[in-house]
């Protein structure tokens, strides 16, 4: 078993549903999500998500860390501020976060949950 796993692997063939706990609620943006790395005890998880134009409703039920590689997105938590997100700029979620995530230019993003 390797001790390293190489990111961006697209041959990973991607969830292309929306997630649990992501619900459109503006337009109609679409989903891929790549789960390119799993832990043994299935505890973490890692890989790229994808999302196009418009605006999904989410309410996480896991600790995630994201990176955005490319695009653009206004992420809002419930009674709190928008955040702009674009490429580079990092963001670290509590599993208990709701809000929306208004997709602006289609993101691409590398993600860490911890389940």
């Amino acid at each position: 078993m390797s001790t390293v796993t190489k990111m961006i692997d697209k041959s990973v063939s991607p969830i292309e549903t929306d997630l649990d706990g992501w619900v459109k609620h503006a337009g109609n943006p679409t989903m891929k999500t790549w789960i390119e790395y799993k832990s043994a005890d299935e505890r973490t998880l890692s890989g790229c998500w994808e999302a196009t134009p418009g605006t999904y409703h989410a309410t996480y039920a896991a600790w995630e860390f994201v990176h955005i590689i490319s695009g653009k997105a206004i992420v809002t938590p419930e009674g709190g501020e928008p955040i702009t997100l674009t490429a580079g700029e990092a963001m670290l979620f509590e599993k208990d976060f709701i809000g929306t995530w208004e997709i602006q230019e289609t993101v691409l993003k590398h993600f860490v949950l911890n389940l």
